[in-house]
């Protein structure tokens, strides 16, 4: 049986690296971003970011094992088929698989007290499918570099 992506990527002695895998992850997203929608994107994160000291951190800390979850059936079916290249596999399902991910983000949303950060989630909420599918194969490569 293969291990599943909460043992691989949130063990005591893994999660510290995959956290700030992910924090490079969003980053390198971020400044690839163009135009617009990438304005957009730019101006929410640092909203998030520059709100209070530790937040998008803290923050961060709460999604990454939601996200993890949200990924488990896809890591499940992925690995039963004997891909090699889960990125390639998320973003066979890229609509799929974001929307999945963008409920974490939703209910977070739903449930903050912060209404600045809400208003900078919903300003991006429109276009957030489509860059966290382009976003796919760098997630697939992460998850790799730590189960495969």
């Amino acid at each position: 049986m293969t291990a599943t992506l909460r043992v691989l990527l949130l063990a005591p002695e893994t999660r510290p690296s995959v956290m700030s895998d992910c924090h490079s992850l969003i980053e390198q997203e971020i400044s690839d971003k163009s135009g617009v929608s990438g304005t957009a994107v730019k101006l929410a994160y640092k909203t998030v970011t520059g709100f209070a000291p530790g937040y998008y951190q803290r923050t961060l800390d709460k999604l990454i094992p939601q996200l993890v979850d949200r990924l488990e059936p896809y890591w499940a079916d992925f690995a039963a088929s004997g891909g090699s290249e889960f990125g390639d596999y998320l973003a066979k399902r890229g609509t799929e698989v974001s929307e999945s991910l963008l409920s974490v983000t939703d209910a977070m949303a739903t449930r903050s007290k912060r209404p600045a950060i809400v208003k900078a989630y919903r300003a991006v909420r429109g276009n957030a499918g489509r860059h966290i599918e382009a976003a796919l194969p760098r997630v697939g490569e992460l998850v790799m570099k730590y189960a495969g």
